[in-house]
């Protein structure tokens, strides 16, 4: 009888992202795609996060997944997002048909519908997260991108609508951007319903008049959405589009009382905008102030920040008639941007870097760490891998590649005394320092503050 043959080994090919959805690693990978790595995308994080702590925003977290009927009564069916851009599909368990979101703002109000969050008083709340959208990946544009999305629910005045958009001044500021130099706002008002109804019947006429220059784009607009034929990026609709009707022609004195108010506190906070009658947006359930922060040093993704006020969408989605303001900021175009001005972001490294020079160390140079950490300082430390721990230089040499500013030294001899050496890294001309084992959380603040 013949021996069995042994199988041979199967060799798998390695697997790769979906195309349009990326990783976001730590600086030291490399990577194929100029991309934010982690580090930066932590800093942008937590900045949000502080900004919007002092203006009382509420952190809420929403599904990735909601009915697709969300989006069509929310967004509309004649959208570029329904009817080509979202990723949806029928559920094989029950049937239902749902929908990868593609925005954050259909979602939250249908939470706050659904538990009725604002029968105890209005809201402000802000999320961050994944959106999808099917459409061609291009620098600053993905399949799976993420956004900042920011609300004030339940406020009708136009106090909110300045307040917002000084907000995201404010952290424009504390993300080192220049406004005027790097990033400038545009604002529009998009009146009330019956305004923008006898608006739209003139653009309608308009363009009817005009229907030879029109574009297929465009032409497929014309009953279903006109106000998008105003967003053309056809250069040879330019002319056509400027010659328009003005929304801004159309509008009654309360939306012009709103508008001034809101004109009034950007200019009393020397925030310098421009006013824009070509700034619209498709969806019916805008009204009153919108605005977008533009920038010149994206190319062809010049907006960076879009918000409005869209007191229609909660009657929309089933709820009770609610006012509401708010803006999304797409967070790879805008760390895109940070990166393209080379703007200085906060290296994200330890504090400290423990260097072991014997495994028999670690027992006591781990406790001396736990110490540190609970005072709030952060270490990274030396591991050893399958060759021990390596020489001191090797140990040094990661230990100034982490950026850390000192190196905490557990050599036999400092062990010896009860103590650890405390090298600075960043000062050549800095001599080290030794301090005791025991009691390591009493000199952790010297650490944080030399």
């Amino acid at each position: 009888m013949a021996a069995p043959q042994r199988a041979e080994k199967q060799t798998l090919s390695p697997l790769a992202a979906v195309k349009g959805m990326n990783d976001i690693l730590p600086g030291q990978v490399p990577r194929r795609e100029k991309l934010p790595d982690s580090a930066l995308w932590q800093w942008f994080e937590a900045t949000v996060r502080s900004v919007l702590a002092r203006h009382g925003y509420q952190y809420i977290l929403t599904p990735l997944v909601e009915p697709t009927a969300l989006f069509v009564r929310g967004l509309g069916e004649v959208t570029d997002i329904v009817e080509k851009e979202m990723y949806s599909w029928r559920d094989a368990m029950n049937g239902d048909a749902l929908t990868l979101r593609p925005e954050a703002t259909a979602g939250i109000v249908r939470a706050m519908i659904e538990h009725n969050a604002l029968y105890n008083g209005p809201l402000r709340l802000w999320t961050v997260g994944a959106m999808f959208r099917h459409e061609r990946p291009q620098k600053g544009r993905y399949r799976q991108f993420h956004q900042l999305d920011v609300e004030a629910l339940g406020f009708s005045g136009p106090d909110v609508d300045a307040e917002q958009i000084l907000m995201v001044r404010r952290l424009w500021q504390e993300l080192g951007l220049v406004e005027g130099r790097h990033v400038r706002l545009e604002i529009n008002s998009l009146g009330q319903p019956a305004e923008r109804a006898a608006h739209r019947a003139a653009l309608v006429a308009y363009f009817e008049a005009q229907a030879g220059q029109l574009d297929e784009d465009a032409r497929r607009r014309l009953r279903s959405n006109p106000l998008r034929i105003l967003d053309s990026k056809n250069p040879a609709m330019q002319s056509l589009v400027e010659g328009a009707p003005t929304l801004l022609d159309f509008l009654g004195p309360d939306t012009l009382v709103h508008f001034d108010a809101v004109r009034a506190a950007l200019d009393a906070a020397g925030l310098a905008y421009r006013v824009n009658p070509r700034l619209v947006r498709g969806l019916d359930y805008y009204n009153l102030t919108v605005y977008e922060w533009v920038t010149d040093h994206l190319g062809s993704q010049g907006t960076v920040c879009g918000g409005g006020r869209y007191d229609g969408l909660f009657e929309q989605l089933g709820g009770k008639p609610t006012p509401a303001i708010g803006f999304g900021l797409g967070i790879e175009r805008l760390l895109l941007l940070v990166q393209e001005l080379e703007l200085p972001v906060p290296a994200a490294a330890p504090l400290a870097f423990a260097v072991l020079p014997d495994a028999a160390a670690l027992p006591q140079a781990l406790a001396v760490l736990e110490a540190l950490r609970t005072a709030g300082v952060s270490i990274q430390m030396h591991a050893a891998g399958k060759d021990g721990l390596g020489s001191m230089k090797t140990q040094f040499k990661r230990a100034d590649a982490s950026g850390a500013r000192f190196a905490l030294v557990f050599g036999a001899d400092e062990l010896a005394q009860g103590m650890v050496a405390v090298k600075p890294l960043r000062d050549s001309g800095a001599t080290q320092w030794l301090r005791p084992l025991a009691g390591a959380a009493a000199w952790a603040h010297e650490l944080r503050t030399a």
